[in-house]
């Protein structure tokens, strides 16, 4: 997955770990970097719930590490897409979206059928990172 630096030269999609106040490691987040000019840049697609998490961690907030895919749909869908690869291939993320989407469509019925309101709204907030956008390769 690639995007087109400032500077001109292809910045590639990894997923990096982002330290916070010097105490909590965040894992898994996506980032774009440029090898030439070490510009970096969080993916579009998780930058609001990036930075929500840190505003909720506060600005003395206790050591600890988190997993950035267990409260983000596109990092963790691209955490798996580069299961057994460096950089995840567009090919291989959008068909992980597109089933993960069939997934959730059909946890949501289930989820209205048996009255679950909490499990319901997080399916609808789960289905809304994957509706942000779609990913350029």
């Amino acid at each position: 997955m690639h995007k087109t630096c400032t500077c001109g030269q292809t910045m590639t999609m990894k997923l990096r770990t982002v330290i916070y106040s010097g105490k909590v490691e965040i894992d898994n987040v996506p980032i774009y970097s440029c090898p030439s000019c070490s510009r970096s840049e969080v993916l579009p697609e998780v930058k609001p719930d990036l930075t929500g998490l840190i505003g909720q961690l506060g600005e003395e907030p206790a050591k600890q590490t988190l997993l950035f895919n267990e409260l983000n749909e596109w990092a963790d869908l691209l955490l798996e897409a580069s299961a057994s690869r460096k950089t995840p291939s567009g090919p291989a993320v959008q068909q992980i979206v597109d089933e993960r989407i069939d997934s959730l469509l059909e946890l949501l019925l289930l989820a209205g059928s048996v009255g679950d309101e909490a499990w319901r709204q997080d399916i609808e907030k789960r289905l809304a990172q994957l509706s942000r956008c779609t990913l350029h390769t």
